[in-house]
């Protein structure tokens, strides 16, 4: 997972704008080889949720649009057959086999004592679970790597503590708790504030309240998706992929024009105005990555109006990088370093 932004701040949810969070030690930088593997060196703490992933197993495209014709695609030289292409118009999406247990805890021995945990638990083998197998050795090994020089540690990437492995063959990876709430539980709960404050359950005393508070999410949001992409960016670095980024992999198939997009518009819409999957399909189907057509459909309803305006930063540069990172042709889109760059998520467009 990656992290983004500075955890010692969190947006707070209740009258009063932001707080400092209390302040918690930060353990030196370990190497790989400290990892550890005892499970007496951890004890565990209460069950905190769980996730699954993902399988597109087929596709059904939307009333509105579908994919791009066939010789389009063929022409792209992907190594397609007509009858390939079209299968892709019918597949569905459907629920992986593995899912994952999220525990709180805490280290009990060693130089690293009284640190805080956050355990991921991958299904055990004995179940049948290979794939989550593969999945936890995958992971344990790209932290293991990333982690191997001490003097190269990215903030914005979780810290592997250690890892275990139970009687029944399940895989506990430990991670420092540098923080539990993902940017898609973040977009959530502002979203649904936002729709107190419609409703008038909440109200705003103060009239410059509304514009500071705008203008803190603003600011929150870009630093969450320029921290995620610090971390990218570390990962590309050293030869390394995310295999499934998106705002549940943001700690508080490689789409990161689509994160983008999610923070670009939860956050900044009333609960139950857009979601994930709705703002997916329009961007892919209905507007085929024709972004700036997009936001002639956007500015026409009044619940986007904040979304809008704040992809309109910087003399419409977040609609500039959306397009970028959403370009038909995929070959053009830019690097993890080019968008980490751009104007829109360094900040500037917040003085200007």
């Amino acid at each position: 997972m990656l992290k983004a932004p500075p955890t010692s701040f969190l947006s707070s949810l209740d009258p009063g704008g932001w707080r400092r969070r209390p302040f918690r030690r930060s353990p030196p930088p370990i190497s790989a080889v400290a990892l550890m593997t005892n499970p007496a060196y951890f004890e565990v703490g209460r069950y905190l949720g769980g996730y699954g992933f993902m399988n597109i197993t087929s596709y059904s495209s939307s009333q509105f649009g579908g994919l791009p014709d066939v010789a389009g695609i063929q022409n792209l030289g992907l190594g397609y057959s007509p009858e390939e292409i079209e299968r892709l118009r019918a597949q569905d999406v459907g629920e992986g086999e593995v899912n994952i247990r999220l525990y709180e805890g805490r280290v009990v021995q060693g130089p690293l004592k009284g640190t805080e945990a956050l355990f991921k638990v991958y299904p055990g083998s004995r179940s049948g679970a290979s794939e989550a197998d593969l999945m936890a050795v995958n992971e344990l090994r790209t932290h293991a790597f990333l982690q191997n020089d001490a003097s190269d540690i990215c903030e914005n990437i979780q810290f592997l503590l250690g890892a275990f492995e139970t009687a029944t063959g399940e895989q506990w990876l430990a991670f420092r708790d540098d923080g539990r709430y993902s940017a898609a539980d973040y977009a959530k709960l502002t979203s649904e504030r936002k729709l107190k404050e419609q409703s008038g359950s909440i109200s705003f005393w103060n009239p410059y309240d509304r514009a500071y508070k705008l203008e803190l999410k603003r600011y929150f949001v870009l630093k969450l998706l320029y921290g995620a992409m610090c971390g990218l960016v570390h990962m590309h670095n050293h030869d390394r992929l995310h295999q499934s980024l998106g705002p549940s992999s943001v700690v508080l198939k490689y789409g990161a024009g689509l994160l983008l997009a999610y923070m670009s518009f939860i956050p900044f819409c009333e609960a139950g105005t857009m979601d994930g999957i709705s703002l997916q399909r329009l961007l892919e189907n209905t507007f085929r990555f024709d972004i700036y057509a997009a936001r002639e459909y956007f500015l026409a309803d009044d619940r986007l109006s904040e979304a809008v305006d704040f992809l309109d930063l910087g003399d419409g540069a977040g609609w500039e990088l959306l397009q970028a990172m959403l370009n038909p042709d995929y070959r053009k889109r830019p690097i993890a370093e080019a968008v980490l760059n751009h104007r829109f998520l360094t900040g500037a467009v917040l003085w200007n």
